[in-house]
């Protein structure tokens, strides 16, 4: 996917007035979830991404343990500027949802498998398809 085409979804979902805060969002989360997923997972998601959020899935913001979803939120908003809990909620959902776009199904599955609970939701993809507060099955 290339840049243009991966922001303007990004902005497409996050209702972004510009392009420019797509791309800090889709920066700050793909550097945050780059810490999160190890390997082989993150190699292909990777090269499913255009090059330069690919670098940055990469060489991600160091975190010193997985961040359940709801901390993922704040650490976003902690790097956005002017950002509330509410408002990185919606940043992460926008960036995270057009990013399983991008993997597809399947690695999408597998990068959700290396995540704390709670980020299917972030990544539009609640995983029984109905209530979100279902049981985590281990």
């Amino acid at each position: 996917m290339q840049r243009d085409a991966f922001l303007e979804q990004v902005q497409d979902r996050g209702e972004y007035p510009s392009r420019t805060e797509a791309d800090r969002a889709a920066r700050t989360v793909l550097a945050l979830l780059g810490a999160h997923l190890v390997g082989e997972v993150r190699a292909e998601l990777a090269a499913r991404l255009p090059e330069s959020f690919a670098l940055i899935l990469l060489n991600p913001l160091q975190a010193a343990e997985p961040l359940s979803a709801e901390r993922f939120v704040r650490a976003t908003a902690a790097w956005i500027e002017g950002a509330t809990e509410r408002t990185a909620a919606w940043d992460v959902s926008a960036v995270l949802s057009v990013t399983a776009d991008a993997a597809g199904e399947e690695l999408t599955r597998r990068i959700l498998l290396q995540l704390p609970p709670g980020y299917d939701l972030l990544f539009g993809r609640p995983q029984d398809g109905a209530a979100p507060h279902h049981p985590h099955h281990p």
